[in-house]
């Protein structure tokens, strides 16, 4: 087991990622303890699941490291894997499984007694609200809400210490919505580690314990709801009236008056 002496979690130093000549990331350095609810932002393009991808071994950073419960994502990434979760925003399955033979396949994956699987896909899919008949179709036939439903539960199955979600909430109906933020935080509750990124900025403000916003491949803000209100300077703050200040330009005007 790795040693988490240092409290923790979720730690990267200079991670830098460049694309031809586009930096995408340049120099992020993180530190998320366990049992935060750590929220990570940005406007489109800021660089946001290209970090999250060098922080779970799916893209090799140019420069710079990241660890997973003091494990290297890059010179042990098997330990590092054991310990998270990912779901990605754009989650590619296996088509021709169906939603639970994924989810068995991915605990047995994982190690798991095939009754723990089993246990444990059946709580899921309960808690994701996926009908006993859309659990046997197959996941080719799924509406997008339902893929990331099963997504999601895949991400969870081996109950990681660390999890990361980009964009969970995308597809999602109200009421598995509200079940599932209250499955996460009672995990936060627990322990779990949880890193979220989402363009839904009044879900993070609720959900997140510290949040980072990221700008141009940057962290340009870092800190509590109560941090992030003190440096806009208004004690009434929500979070969109912080990322609209701290990165919001005068907006272009355009003739519409065609519409």
């Amino acid at each position: 087991m790795a040693d988490v002496g240092n409290g923790v979690s979720v730690e990267a130093e200079g991670l830098t990622k460049r694309f031809g000549d586009l930096v995408a990331v340049d120099g992020v350095s993180l530190r998320v303890r366990p049992g935060e609810f750590f929220g990570f932002l940005g406007p489109n393009g800021a660089g946001k699941s290209t970090t999250l991808k060098m922080l779970t071994g799916l893209l090799r950073p140019d420069a710079g490291w990241a660890r997973i419960l003091g494990e290297d994502v890059w010179a042990d990434p098997v330990s590092a894997k054991r310990l998270l979760g990912v779901l990605p925003e754009e989650s590619p399955l296996h088509e021709r499984l169906t939603g639970w033979e994924l989810l068995v396949f991915t605990g047995r994956v994982h190690g798991l007694p095939r009754d723990e699987v089993e246990r444990r896909a059946r709580a899921l899919c309960d808690l994701m609200e996926l009908a006993e008949s859309d659990r046997h179709r197959l996941v080719v036939d799924y509406s997008t809400g339902m893929a990331k439903k099963v997504s999601l539960a895949a991400a969870m199955i081996h109950a990681p210490r660390v999890l990361f979600l980009d964009e969970p909430f995308n597809g999602i109906d109200a009421l598995a919505g509200r079940a599932i933020r209250g499955a996460l935080r009672e995990a936060v509750a627990r322990g779990v580690t949880i890193f979220f990124s989402s363009h839904i900025l009044e879900v993070v403000e609720k959900l997140c314990t510290r949040i980072a916003i990221v700008a141009g491949g940057q962290v340009r803000a870092e800190g509590t709801m109560a941090d992030l209100r003190a440096l806009s300077g208004r004690a009434d703050a929500t979070l969109e009236d912080v990322f609209v200040q701290l990165l919001g330009a005068a907006p272009t005007e355009a003739d519409l008056s065609w519409l």
